[in-house]
């Protein structure tokens, strides 16, 4: 029996969405920001990057912490304010 993926869910493509858009507002590219990451301590190569942010990779809270930091914000500004979208 083929295991089925889990379904992103409406907080999965909001962070996804947020990822891209700090990362263009900041002028990074993928690869720029997987380095920054990986500089970090936490391996993202820009292909994993480029997946998380057209939301066919889910994001772990781990990689979401990483990449908030190289971004320079907090984990919280990439995912949904208020009452989970849906």
């Amino acid at each position: 029996m083929a295991i089925q993926p889990i379904e992103m869910g409406p907080a999965g493509i909001h962070a996804a969405r947020a990822i891209e858009h700090m990362r263009t507002e900041r002028g990074l590219t993928q690869h720029q920001l997987a380095a920054r990451c990986v500089a970090l301590g936490r391996s993202i190569t820009n292909t994993a990057l480029s997946r998380t942010e057209r939301a066919h990779r889910r994001c772990d809270v781990d990689d979401l912490v990483a990449i908030a930091a190289a971004l320079g914000v907090s984990p919280v500004v990439l995912l949904p304010q208020g009452a989970l979208l849906g």
